[in-house]
């Protein structure tokens, strides 16, 4: 009997391989790789993902090489990051951000165990100068020597490490892991020259043959305000404090401490306190508690460990053994407005800490080069108003922390690099960022974070050990399997096995997929049915 069925509905499973389809189509769809969020926020430039894909696979030392990349500091950002990779990760719609941060700092603690090092590049012959051992300088000379180029650092302090060693205590970051990766960096043969404080960066730069300098000495100095005082309460800098602290120097803490100012060296300062044995600590703010700078994290540890913060109030005066207060309200700009309204408050000591100020006493000699606004003005390339001398950091106008510090040593690393080749790059286009909306997230299970081990509070208080502890290989290889890989395909076979038309077509593992246009029509079920969000629907072009 003769078939009468319309063609269409005569085709057999798997007819699409023997009639060509793709003519129908209005759209077509393309595999494409989008930039995940972590990587996008990621100050040091970290590509996150890829070192996440390679943690859960077990393979530890393959992603830490993945991280040294970028970032020479693994061990020291797992503990002073303030991850804002995680913020913006795209699992937190699902069920909570990725443990970036704890991934990180498991896999800098393994290299540090196992040794891992690092090999420099074929020698270039070129001899750069870098003034500061902070965070930025000695990120920029680990780029510098991965490039091959001869590197001196000079120093002014006794030890390396900037403010992560001066500046945040060693509850939170241990000596013993940022001197280790530091060392690593002078294994490399980066020079290190310590207690040498530079006068002249022209003449010192002719004197030893540089060819160029990075400057990266960082904001040093405490900014203090003069508040009216009768001397009876004395008024110390959170900067040298901690400094003191580090160099085991009698800070002067003691009896009731009020620490004035809102940021995370406040925050230090205070819970440094109640370890040095402080009756009572205050944190007196401007504005109220959810409007301090100081990372959130940071100030509940604090108020766990009895730190009390004094929110919407200003240190007028120290007065025969008091201090003077002036209430403040917040106004309609969200700025704080004084009331004209009194208190006293109690206390042994107060410390300010309200900021830090650049050292200009380092370009006395460079008549070129000003700090503007407390900054010194660079180009997009790093590079200042002096041919060849790049500076970062805390010093040029930029947000003030660790990661966007090792950030820009590795920008300036790379384009002293191009300058000495004599181009500059133009920067590579970046991928589309790919957000919670261009996913299909029901592909994904319920997986709570894995919360790191702290401390009891008893224990914090009674010294400087480390709070925050270690995720173990079993749950550091659980939370990196927990990434979704937003943007990129990680070969989860979803559009091969809903396409109605055979028009996907595995390539083996590692290779992806690719479109067999000529059977495609444009149903758009492998676009819709992605996980990650790795393949987009396009016009057809005719």
């Amino acid at each position: 009997m003769k078939n009468t069925k319309p063609f269409a509905i005569t085709l057999d499973v798997g007819s699409s391989l023997l009639n060509k389809t793709g003519s129908w189509r209005t759209e077509r769809p393309v595999y494409v790789d989008r930039l995940p969020p972590c990587n996008e926020t990621c100050p040091a430039g970290e590509n996150i993902q890829e070192w996440l894909y390679h943690a859960e696979s077990g393979e530890y030392k393959k992603a830490w090489e993945e991280i040294m990349k970028n970032n020479p500091f693994p061990a020291v950002m797992g503990r002073v990051c303030y991850h804002s990779c995680e913020t913006a990760c795209n699992r937190v719609h699902l069920d909570d951000a990725v443990g970036i941060n704890s991934v990180e700092r498991f896999l800098g603690d393994q290299a540090l165990i196992n040794q891992w090092k690092v090999n420099p590049g074929k020698t270039t012959g070129k001899k750069i100068m870098i003034v500061g051992a902070g965070m930025a300088g000695l990120a920029c000379a680990y780029h510098l020597r991965l490039l091959g180029h001869e590197v001196t650092i000079f120093e002014s302090s006794s030890k390396p490490g900037g403010m992560v060693r001066y500046g945040i205590p060693k509850y939170r970051m241990p000596n013993e892991k940022l001197n280790a990766e530091i060392y690593r960096i002078e294994d490399m043969g980066v020079k290190i020259e310590l207690n040498t404080k530079i006068e002249d960066v022209v003449a010192t730069k002719e004197k030893y043959g540089f060819d160029a300098v990075f400057l990266s000495i960082g904001a040093q100095n405490a900014k203090l305000i003069d508040i009216k005082s009768d001397e009876s309460i004395p008024s110390l800098s959170a900067i040298a404090i901690l400094r003191g602290i580090e160099d085991d120097i009698a800070t002067g803490l003691h009896g009731h401490v009020v620490v004035y100012g809102g940021g995370n060296t406040a925050v230090d300062v205070a819970r440094s306190a109640i370890r040095m044995g402080a009756k009572s600590v205050k944190v007196v703010v401007r504005k109220s508690q959810e409007q301090m700078p100081a990372h959130y994290e940071e100030i509940n540890e604090a108020l766990d460990e009895g730190v009390e913060i004094v929110p919407f109030h200003s240190i007028s005066e120290i007065k025969k053994g008091q201090l003077i207060l002036e209430k403040n309200f917040v106004s309609d700009s969200k700025s704080t407005k004084p009331t004209g309204q009194f208190v006293a408050m109690e206390a042994s000591v107060v410390v300010q800490a309200l900021g830090q100020n650049v050292d200009e006493s380092l370009l006395d000699n460079l008549d070129e080069l000003k700090l503007e606004d407390g900054v010194l003005g660079v180009d997009t390339h790093l590079m200042s108003a002096i041919e060849g001398v790049f500076a970062g950091g805390d010093m040029i106008p930029s947000e003030r922390n660790v990661t966007v510090a090792i950030g820009h040593g590795k920008k300036a690393a790379r384009s002293i690099n191009q300058w000495l080749l004599g181009k500059f790059k133009k920067p590579s286009e970046k991928h589309e960022v790919v957000d919670y909306s261009m996913m299909n997230t029901w592909y994904y299970s319920d997986a709570p974070r894995t919360i790191r081990p702290m401390l009891d509070v008893v224990r914090r208080t009674s010294g400087f050990a480390e709070v925050v502890g270690n995720l173990d290989e079993t749950n550091a290889a659980f939370e990196a399997r927990r990434c979704m890989s937003c943007g990129n395909c990680f070969e989860c076979d979803n559009c091969y096995g809903v396409c109605p038309d055979n028009a996907v077509i595995k390539l083996g593992a590692g290779k992806r997929f690719e479109f067999k246009y000529d059977y495609c029509k444009g149903c758009a079920m492998c676009a819709t049915e992605c996980p990650c969000g790795s393949i987009k629907m396009e016009p057809e072009l005719i």
